[in-house]
């Protein structure tokens, strides 16, 4: 009876124990999720102002008379960044063919 006593006290214990660790799993996922907003309203209400271009391209582009250069270098702002979104569109567009023609070979 004795080591009958011992067995329900350790599966109280486990049972005990799995509680525990649910609790702690919930309470850390609660913890980072709460970080996650502070950090996003840090980020919103203590951000700093940034200039989008270095100091090189911004001296060589400061006045009136360099509107042509600064014009162009806009311009090459502009196609860098259309070249990862057209091939990340085009991707995508592959991988839709692809499940579209899976799908017309199951039917």
């Amino acid at each position: 009876m004795l080591k009958m006593g011992n067995r329900m006290k350790n599966k109280e214990y486990k049972i005990e124990n799995k509680e525990n660790r649910l609790e702690n799993v919930e309470n850390n996922r609660e913890r980072a999720s709460s970080a996650k907003y502070i950090y996003i309203l840090f980020s919103i209400f203590f951000s700093v102002a940034a200039n989008a271009q270095c100091a090189m391209c911004r001296a060589a582009l400061a006045g009136d008379s360099n509107v042509k250069k600064a014009e162009a270098v806009n311009n090459g702002i502009v196609y860098l960044m259309v070249i990862p979104y057209l091939l990340v569109a085009i991707i995508g567009y592959l991988i839709y063919r692809m499940y579209q023609s899976k799908k017309k070979k199951a039917e």
